[in-house]
């Protein structure tokens, strides 16, 4: 099998939308130098990038100063600017974040003051302006965060792939990478549709990342965990219960925002998701085992010492997977008129999760270089939305090595 493309500048592992955008911002910056993405599915965005709410975040939740707080506003406003110019639909329809309880208001303090110094507008609200947002949802309090978003992130990597190819790059699917082999000022990419050689790749394969990295040499210290998250469709005898997006205060020792509403760019309301470990990196059955891929999750030391941290968080997760009941009660503490005939099961997704030796998880997105190679290794929400963002910065580490 031969390279496709023999004069590549720069190959890109992973055509979900971190990866496809590292592609096209490489094509802007350098329009002469083709670039090509490899990517094992036979189509791309098949994985997280295509198995999410389809939120446009607004950087409300990140630590100041923290790559994802800066890549995020600026990703956002970069993110809408593709999507006027491509013709990719998107609304700015505004969320609520809901505190049912008073012991929830102060952490929804500190989530407004990260606002403030992210640079995002909230308005901190009460269950009157809530009931004229949310006619449907309960709460104490909640901040309204008007800037936050909706789309469809497949439809902007179709665009991406266009834009790509008109460049004169390829997207080349069916490409599973098996080896990569470093030489003199070149890298060649083995994979299942033949050779890849440039003097460049990326590293944008998710929920293989670290394994990719691998490959490559670099011994990372953090390994990818699978969540798997299960989410359920509103029935639309329901959808007037949710007028746009409703989410729960979250725990702040924890990176799962809570099952929540989310109307969806294409129609239809969407509740979830939960956070269960998959048993494959692929799993996305219940029962779904790659018993290799779940062995390597449950002997990592880092794993077993975050199931330990969080035990008691962890089992209310699997009991949500277990019990619709269980779900369906997390969703009325928010709208209480929820009901389980209401839902009906959706499309889950999994979420690659970095977590280091020592239980804690990667909080912010991690990319790291090994010699031609840069690795994204841990990119999990709002990776999306910052998505064009994390690639203009890639391809900037690209232009300075």
């Amino acid at each position: 099998m031969v390279n496709l493309l023999p004069n590549a500048q720069l190959i890109v592992i992973g055509g979900g939308i971190v990866g496809l955008a590292t592609a096209w911002r490489y094509s802007q910056r350098f329009p002469d130098r083709p670039v090509v993405v490899l990517e094992k599915e036979p189509a791309v965005a098949m994985h997280q990038t295509g198995r999410n709410s389809g939120v446009i975040h607004s950087g409300i939740y990140y630590k100041p100063g923290s790559l994802k707080a800066q890549t995020c506003r600026d990703g956002k406003q970069q993110l809408e600017q593709f999507c006027t110019q491509n013709g990719v639909p998107f609304e700015t329809c505004g969320k609520v974040i809901v505190a049912t309880d008073p012991s929830q208001v102060a952490a929804l303090e500190k989530i407004q003051e990260r606002g403030v110094a992210n640079g995002v507008p909230s308005e901190r609200i009460g269950p009157e302006r809530l009931a004229e947002l949310e006619p449907h949802a309960a709460g104490v309090a909640a901040l309204h965060v008007p800037s936050t978003g909706i789309v469809d992130y497949a439809k902007v990597c179709y665009r991406l792939v266009d834009q790509i190819q008109q460049q004169g790059g390829r997207v080349v699917t069916g490409a599973k990478v098996t080896a990569i082999a470093l030489g003199a000022g070149e890298v060649v990419v083995h994979s299942t549709a033949g050779e890849f050689t440039a003097p460049r790749v990326v590293n944008c394969a998710g929920l293989f990342s670290d394994q990719v990295a691998k490959l490559s040499g670099l011994r990372p210290a953090a390994r990818i965990i699978p969540f798997r998250g299960e989410y359920f469709d509103l029935a639309p005898q329901a959808h007037h219960l949710v007028k746009n997006l409703i989410y729960p205060t979250p725990d702040p020792s924890f990176p799962f925002l809570g099952v929540h509403f989310t109307r969806m760019i294409g129609g239809g309301v969407e509740c979830g998701p939960n956070a269960v470990l998959a048993l494959a990196r692929e799993g996305y059955g219940k029962t779904s085992v790659n018993l290799r891929e779940l062995v390597g999750s449950l002997s990592f030391g880092g794993f077993q010492r975050l199931a330990l941290r969080h035990w008691r968080m962890g089992a209310g997760e699997m009991w949500r997977s277990l019990s619709k009941g269980a779900f369906v009660r997390a969703l009325s503490r928010l709208v209480p008129e929820i009901r389980s005939e209401h839902l009906t099961p959706a499309e889950p997704g999994i979420r690659a999760q970095a977590v280091l030796p020592n239980g804690e998880l990667v909080d912010d997105f991690l990319i790291e270089s090994s010699g031609p190679v840069v690795n994204v290794l841990n990119a999990p929400s709002p990776a999306a939305t910052a998505s064009l963002e994390i690639g203009r910065q890639v391809v900037e580490r690209l232009a300075a090595e």
